[in-house]
């Protein structure tokens, strides 16, 4: 077997790839901050005890595992950095004033490749209002989210929402549920949109759910249509809020029962497409972060609102490729000019000795006496 063969589902990043992987990070995050977004950044690795509570174990089978040799606990590599932004804000920035907002950026890694993505590791890069679950937190994110997908130069932006608790909702009062096991069976029903599946388990009424999805204003007068007893009512008129001051470039839509990728997300979620790209740039949603002191009940956690945005794709498609100017400098090259040459842009790459050629070390241009010159 070749040494050098990497893991499968991981690779290098060579040029110009991880210098546009860069970019596009500084890109995204430009805008996370100008709106007063902090960049914090937590550790690679951590116990994976505290990984997996914080997203109520549903991750645990995707993480990646090794003994800390030093505690000679398990220590577990992120597969998302939102549960450690929880972390963070609920211990070490637990005493700053909320709303919280915090900015991240970095890799995770999943124990396996996905079906429809066969890398294990990825960047993510993300905002978290901490504090608020509110419309106004919701409106915030999502109008963040698309401007910063704007700012990295993609266009047909699509803004599919959700409702990730829609069935448990229902199920406490206007379409009642038996038990917990009956709610998970009607979620695992609409997920895979089988009506005959629902109808098969005495859940009929959850049926007009399958139906009321499409463009936003057809689908939330489908929704508006289902007889709910006013249990739909505020998730309706919060859509249309959070909708309203997206601008008319971007394409508005509604599966008000997809679950798949809001294992945690409360009463609100989203996902974000744009064009070119067949899979998701980004998702996002409102939550709950469990606190470790509170290992039982979830009252006292604290909720947040946030999204997370995935450049690999974009990197692929060729997002983020500058064309450098980059000039030769050859043999005896006064240090000054070379100088003056970098402020205007030019990358410049020094000869070391007679045999370093031009062309090969991908230079376009040479310093000559006068300036750059077009090298024929």
């Amino acid at each position: 077997m070749n040494p050098d063969l990497l893991p499968e589902g991981l690779r290098d990043r060579l040029m110009p790839d991880a210098e546009a992987a860069a970019l596009l990070t500084q890109r995204y995050l430009g805008v996370l901050a100008s709106h007063g977004y902090e960049r914090v950044a937590p550790p690679l690795m951590e116990y994976e005890r505290s990984l997996a509570f914080r997203t109520d174990g549903y991750a645990k089978d995707r993480m990646v595992r090794a003994v800390d040799p030093q505690s000679l606990r398990t220590l577990a590599l992120r597969s998302d950095m939102t549960v450690q932004i929880g972390r963070i804000a609920t211990t070490r920035l637990a005493d700053k004033a909320r709303p919280l907002r915090l900015s991240y950026a970095g890799p995770v890694m999943t124990l396996a490749a996905g079906q429809l993505r066969p890398e294990r590791e990825r960047f993510q890069i993300g905002a978290e209002l901490i504090g608020r679950d509110t419309v106004a937190a919701a409106v915030e994110i999502v109008s963040l989210a698309v401007e910063a997908l704007k700012a990295v130069g993609l266009t047909g932006i699509t803004v599919d929402f959700t409702l990730p608790d829609l069935v448990p909702t229902l199920a406490n009062k206007a379409f009642p549920l038996a038990d917990e096991a009956m709610i998970a069976a009607v979620e695992r029903e609409l997920d895979t949109k089988d009506a005959g599946g629902l109808a098969a388990i005495g859940a009929d009424a959850y049926i007009p759910l399958l139906y009321a999805m499409g463009p936003l204003d057809e689908a939330l007068a489908k929704l508006n249509a289902i007889d709910a007893g006013g249990a739909l009512a505020s998730r309706i008129e919060a859509l249309r809020q959070i909708a309203a001051p997206l601008e008319d470039d971007v394409t508005l839509m509604l599966d008000p029962s997809e679950r798949h990728g809001f294992e945690y997300q409360s009463w609100f979620g989203f996902t974000l497409y744009a064009e070119g790209f067949p899979s998701a740039v980004g998702r996002g949603g409102t939550y709950a972060i469990r606190s470790q002191a509170n290992s039982v009940s979830h009252g006292e956690d604290e909720v947040a609102t946030g999204f997370s945005l995935y450049p690999d794709p974009l990197v692929a498609a060729g997002i983020g490729h500058a064309q450098a100017k980059r000039i030769f400098l050859p043999l005896g090259y006064e240090p000054a000019a070379a100088a003056t040459l970098r402020g205007e842009g030019w990358r410049t790459v020094a000869a070391l000795d007679e045999s370093d050629d031009a062309r090969a070390l991908g230079c376009a241009y040479i310093l000559g006496t006068d300036g750059p010159e077009k090298i024929a």
